[in-house]
């Protein structure tokens, strides 16, 4: 299976010094070293690789016989038929059953962990595996519902690209240390018809811009709409420039003084919007087909081959192109973490260690299949898994990645979210 789109090494930049004080930390920690990592630095390598492949061994043996369930969003029809060849791959391979449960919010699986602890469970819980990032994920760590660390002793981690992309250590601005496998790469990013957005607004300044001179024709999902969410940030990141309480945990003052140019552009901004900024529609899927029906002319995405994937089941017009903030576009990694009282542990590592493989990443980067971009450094893969991921470039790709901003910290969630209704929620 070959993959549509080369993923790039995420460029280099100045990364903020909360995001690099949490990298330090965990470097300096020595937290997420074990496994291949620490095998190939050790003078004794050659034993601990071996020491490494017996205990892997002896967890695919007690996989064996175990059903996973693997709680995960459920609103793509994609994303879904993916989870099914994976579940197919690793009970025809390993023998581990796997049930996918349909989430609507992640949070929902957050809190059965939350009650199944305060009630006692401290087994055979109902989640086995939970896709995961951001405050949920901080939620879980800090409230001790997370099973590990075990991310960077799967086989399969040796082959993430920790240095390129280092959100895959990162999340929100919290340390992984280890409790949660990155599973895919994310950016903020915007396409739509070439003929109507010829020349498409690369900042948010000219995205303001761009909806005065066609009034009704943007808009952004209503919050706490994930992709709404991510808008806001985006908004606050570009409109900040001293960005350091952003990367700590939010306070009052913080988001009192931060917010302050965010609440004026939205000011500036919404009277311009479809239905002059009064409604939101409430997903980004309405908004997508809307773009296709010319009622709007830019659609918004945190995945960068959306467009792709949408040229490509015809939804969009071949014309179709996507952009990313010039200036540098917020982006993260999405991870998958194992609950603390999960009753197959050993079936949830098989998992998640296969669906970090070169085969299951390209195959999920495929365009025609879901369009994920991988966590994988593709250049250090062997020649015959490099090849799964070359392909030619396809209509509606990104063609000029920009720099990769990190996700503030992931208390500014809610905090953003709250502040928004209360000022453009009724």
């Amino acid at each position: 299976m070959t993959n549509n789109i080369h993923p790039p090494s995420w460029p280099r930049r100045r990364w903020l010094r909360a995001a690099t004080e949490a990298t330090a930390a965990v470097a300096a920690s020595g937290l997420g070293l074990a496994g291949p990592a620490l095998a190939q630095a050790s003078p004794a390598a050659g034993s601990s690789a071996a020491a490494a492949s017996a205990a892997w061994a002896a967890i695919e043996q007690r996989a064996r016989g175990q059903k996973v369930f693997f709680n995960a969003w459920g609103g793509s029809e994609r994303t879904n038929a993916y989870l099914q060849w994976a579940a197919a791959e690793v009970n025809r391979r390993f023998g581990v059953q796997v049930e996918h449960v349909k989430l609507t919010d992640t949070v929902e699986a957050v809190r059965r962990v939350r009650s199944e602890k305060a009630a006692g469970k401290a087994s055979g819980g109902s989640v086995d595996v939970v896709w995961i990032n951001g405050e949920n994920f901080l939620a879980m760590k800090r409230e001790g519902l997370l099973f590990g660390p075990f991310a960077e002793s799967l086989p399969h981690f040796q082959w993430v690209d920790v240095q390129g992309k280092p959100t895959t250590r990162i999340d929100f601005s919290e340390p992984v240390e280890g409790m949660e496998a990155p599973w895919g790469m994310a950016q903020f990013t915007l396409y739509g018809d070439r003929q109507r957005v010829p020349n498409p607004p690369r900042s948010m300044a000219a995205l303001a811009d761009f909806a005065r001179a066609h009034p009704g024709r943007v808009t952004y999902p209503r919050p706490p709409a994930f992709i709404g969410t991510t808008f806001l940030k985006q908004a606050l990141l570009e409109l900040n420039t001293d960005r350091s309480a952003l990367y700590r945990p939010v306070t009052p003052e913080a988001l009192a003084q931060a917010g302050a140019p965010l609440w004026r552009y939205l000011d500036a901004l919404h009277p311009h919007l479809w239905r002059s900024g009064r409604q939101f529609p409430q997903t980004p899927a309405a908004i997508r087909q809307m773009v296709a029906d010319g009622e709007l002319f830019i659609a918004l995405s945190f995945n960068p081959n959306e467009a792709a994937n949408e040229v490509a089941a015809r939804r969009q017009p071949e014309s179709t192109h996507a952009w990313q903030m010039s200036a540098g576009s917020i982006g993260n990694t999405h991870f998958l973490a194992i609950p603390f009282n999960s009753g197959a542990k050993e079936g949830a590592q098989v998992l998640i260690n296969f669906l970090m493989s070169p085969e299951a990443q390209a195959r999920k980067a495929d365009i025609s299949v879901w369009g994920d971009p991988t966590v994988l450094a593709v250049d250090r893969l062997s020649a015959a898994d490099k090849a799964r991921f070359t392909s030619a470039a396809r209509p509606g790709q990104v063609e000029q990645v920009a720099p990769v901003i990190p996700e503030p910290h992931g208390s500014w969630v809610d905090a953003l979210e709250r502040e928004w209704l209360r000022r453009y929620g009724s």
